[in-house]
């Protein structure tokens, strides 16, 4: 039975791309990948974010390597993924993982605040999915897009109401994609984390007001990124083959608290 779990599970030579993944969920969705045989290459707007990564994975022998990527140009996404083709020979698995978000009143949100929150999380991954999907229907390998939403797709928090549009937009986009890609033999599911505790709000939700938030959770834990691996490793493997247009939730339960 374990050597069949594994089998499901296993990405050896799989070609995976994970953008955004210079810090936070990114940089641990590249690990993960890599982990369970996957060749990744990661993007960032900054690829010098990215070496100490590429250098700790290939030291462990995977095959690991950067590209630059600004989700939120066009040209930028075509000439990544030109660059990934040349080196990797293609794709198989896409994770859509870049994004941005801020935290201001609805009344002071500025129209270049919602557009670069807008362009990152919801074109950029639109940008990227179309871009990716077009290759892997010109290969006829079929392939796994991962869009990346939030429970905020869903639920509503106040301050971010740029994000959460963003986000409701993207979970919509993929149910989308997935209806129109399907008879292409390519996936397109997403993943709605909760509030995951990573280097950059770890402070946050160790404060006052993050263990005000924890108390609405009813786990009464924030998850880590490593809560995360399983719904990725489904959506990326075979196990996942007969899942399309699904969005997995990974919170501890924070979206289906109660009023």
């Amino acid at each position: 039975m374990n050597a069949f779990v594994n089998q499901l599970f296993d990405l050896t030579g799989q070609r995976v791309l994970v953008t955004g993944a210079s810090s936070g969920l990114g940089l641990h969705f590249a690990k993960t990948l890599v982990a369970a045989g996957a060749r990744v290459a990661v993007a960032a707007r900054r690829v010098d974010r990215l070496r100490d990564l590429v250098s700790d994975l290939c030291f462990e022998g995977h095959d690991a390597r950067a590209y630059t990527l600004d989700v939120t140009s066009r040209q930028s996404v075509i000439e990544c993924l030109d660059a990934i083709e040349s080196d990797f020979g293609g794709l198989d698995v896409v994770v859509n993982n870049a994004g941005v978000s801020d935290t201001k009143r609805v009344l002071e949100y500025d129209d270049q605040d919602w557009q670069v929150i807008v362009d990152t999380n919801l074109k950029g991954a639109w940008m990227v999915a179309q871009e990716s999907a077009r290759r892997m229907v010109d290969s006829g390998r079929g392939g796994s897009l991962i869009n990346v939403t939030s429970i905020l797709s869903s639920r509503v928090g106040g301050g971010v109401g740029p994000y959460c549009a963003a986000k409701a937009g993207l979970s919509h986009l993929t149910r989308s994609m997935a209806l129109e890609l399907a008879r292409h033999d390519i996936r397109v599911n997403s993943i709605a984390p909760g509030y995951i505790v990573t280097e950059i709000n770890d402070a946050f939700l160790s404060s006052e007001a993050g263990e005000r938030l924890r108390a609405r959770v009813p786990s009464r834990r924030f998850c880590a990124s490593s809560d995360l691996d399983g719904a990725l490793l489904l959506l990326a493997s075979k196990a996942g083959r007969g899942m399309t247009g699904s969005e997995i939730v990974v919170d501890g339960g924070h979206a289906c608290a109660g009023l």
